[in-house]
């Protein structure tokens, strides 16, 4: 029997990480990766873009092969779930009632879709996007469609709305809002992703939300919105954010709240349990108090620290979160947490031309800044908060200062 090592849930983007970053800091015990799907471990931010569009195949997601795990010494226990654990034990029950011991487990359990009220998954031509297997059908029911609706205008549900007006299909995109990444971007960003999208074709419903899903003969033929509009549609793609799997942690007794509890190493409260990625809640100084990051970024600094943690390497996580999406070849790049922080925003670059970026500032302090087609900003930005350097709302809208000098000492700065 093997030495009961470390047990991961969750095969996404998180786990898959931990288990190979376990690996490249020499740990040496049983590393045993979980995961509830069928497929070997992949990439999801292709799913809505490249995949959709047809630029990409399932085989060309995948991390790695399965002679790459068996070489690293990685078990895989693929479309498996995981129903009980027992802390007391440390051990875990499978769905067919298979026991597997733990010396330390790590929850990779992600998250899963918001869904409409009366969510009829029979229905054709009624979709969302979190899985390969959702992003199959969805491909499928692309290729058939020719008047799509997206209830959400948040980044998966942009970024597809792109492909979709791409090919040609009429596309509205309904939003509860009243403008399209309201949770993510400032005003300037926004509305310039908004320009961007209309010039693609695509239109708008904002301050608005689905009352109803109309159907006929098992298949969708429209939402009818709050204000009595019915929005005649082929196919109805649901983008209305994620619930984080807790379910398995809080039937466990750990603490929850806005996801799994961890603290600044990622440990929950049972020290013999540690959750990261997006079913994480974690203290962080970018965001108030705990704060979950839905982010592939995120996902990969959490799972290499732990990685560290793990084998007696390192201190607290604390990483800058930053984000990403492309959407009809325009790219936004976030770093820091602006929502319900920022109260003053300054533009640097070219807004018309659509290369620019947005300096939040809270109290006069940089908390975020979100880049538009401006890479160099993005990766500048990241280092300018890792440091809290002194930036001015002024210095960040003059475009002759080089804002990397805030960088140097403070005593280099002054000479």
């Amino acid at each position: 029997m093997k030495d009961a090592g470390i047990l991961i849930i969750g095969a996404g983007q998180a786990g898959y990480q931990l288990a190979v970053s376990l690996r490249d800091a020499g740990y040496e015990k049983r590393v045993l990766l979980i995961g509830d799907e069928p497929d070997l471990p992949y990439q999801r931010p292709p799913l809505s873009k490249a995949f959709q569009s047809g630029d990409c195949e399932a085989e060309q997601l995948t991390f790695q092969t399965e002679a790459f795990y068996a070489g690293r010494d990685i078990e895989l226990m693929l479309g498996v779930r995981i129903p009980h654990i027992d802390r007391e034990r440390r051990q875990v029950t499978t769905g067919d009632g298979r026991c597997i011991d733990y010396e330390h487990l790590v929850l990779a359990t992600g998250a899963r879709n918001r869904l409409l009220p009366g969510w009829d998954s029979s229905t054709t031509g009624l979709l969302s996007l979190r899985t390969l297997h959702d992003a199959r059908g969805l491909r499928e029911a692309l290729n058939r469609s020719q008047q799509a609706v997206i209830v959400g205008a948040g980044f998966l549900g942009l970024e597809f709305a792109a492909v979709a007006a791409k090919r040609g299909v009429s596309v509205r995109v309904i939003e509860a809002s009243s403008n399209l990444m309201s949770r993510a971007v400032s005003s300037p960003v926004a509305d310039a992703f908004r320009q961007h999208h209309e010039s693609l074709g695509t239109t708008f419903s904002f301050d608005s939300g689905v009352t109803s899903i109309h159907t006929e003969a098992g298949r969708v033929v429209g939402a009818q919105t709050t204000d009595g509009t019915l929005h005649e549609a082929d196919l109805l793609v649901v983008s209305i954010g994620v619930i984080p799997n807790v379910e398995l942690a809080k039937e466990a007794g750990l603490e929850i709240a806005n996801g799994i509890v961890v603290d600044l190493n990622l440990a929950t409260s049972d020290p013999s349990i540690s959750a990261l990625g997006d079913c994480a809640a974690f203290p962080s100084r970018f965001a108030f108090g705990n704060c979950r990051i839905e982010s592939v970024q995120n996902a990969v600094d959490q799972a290499r620290y732990l990685a560290q943690r793990l084998t007696g390497h390192t201190h607290g996580f604390e990483a800058v979160p930053w984000f990403w999406s492309d959407q009809g070849g325009v790219k936004l790049q976030i770093a820091g947490v602006a929502m319900g922080r920022a109260d003053e925003v300054v533009l640097r670059g070219d807004r018309a031309g659509l290369k620019f970026s947005a300096y939040g500032f809270s109290k006069g302090q940089l908390v975020a800044v979100e880049s538009v087609n401006r890479p160099a900003d993005h990766m500048a930005a990241r280092r300018l908060l890792a440091a809290d350097a002194p930036v001015t709302p002024a210095q960040a809208a003059d475009l002759q200062f080089d804002l990397k000098t805030l960088l140097q000492p403070a005593a280099a700065r002054t000479i």
